[in-house]
């Protein structure tokens, strides 16, 4: 994962939540959640899933809110990552993810009704497979996030093999 994760939670209707998780670095959206409702423990477990799927972020970036604020997320990072949350009224201070959260919203979440949890939950899920592997990004050279990020993986394994000493 790159240095800092954004993480941002917010109300897509009334009675669900979704809650997305971006990489600040490849852009790419990794994680994330639709829910009735996302506790502190949901959000922990699936956290611990991408951590032990990608390695644990230099620091989870989050804006203040219960789950996030939680002991039970103070506890999980802990040991794992640093934390740092986003002063309230402070969107500015995590552009990307704001940016990233209206695309969401103008893209899929404001032109599509959802019959059901499961629907919202497939919706959302295909528009993230298509942002990851399918639209380019000018600020990474023009890759979708998901093969910048491949790439970054690929560069750091030759970058780490070329540094080994030999002596």
């Amino acid at each position: 994962m790159g240095g800092g994760l954004p993480v941002r939670c917010r109300r897509s209707r009334p009675t669900d939540q979704d809650l997305l998780i971006v990489d600040e670095h490849t852009r790419e959206c990794i994680g994330g959640l639709v829910e009735r409702s996302i506790t502190a423990d949901r959000l922990t477990a699936h956290l611990e899933d991408l951590v032990a799927a990608r390695g644990a972020p230099a620091v989870l970036r989050s804006d203040n809110g219960p789950e996030f604020i939680s002991e039970a997320m103070a506890d999980w990072a802990g040991t794992r990552t640093g934390l740092s949350y986003i002063h309230p009224g402070s969107p500015w201070r995590n552009g990307y993810v704001e940016s990233f959260n209206s695309r969401i919203r103008d893209e899929c979440l404001n032109i599509n009704s959802f019959y059901s949890l499961l629907h919202a939950q497939v919706v959302i899920g295909d528009w993230k497979d298509e942002y990851n592997h399918h639209r380019r990004h000018s600020s990474l050279g023009y890759l979708p996030p998901a093969e910048y990020a491949r790439q970054c993986t690929h560069q750091m394994e030759t970058d780490d093999s070329q540094n080994v000493r030999t002596e």
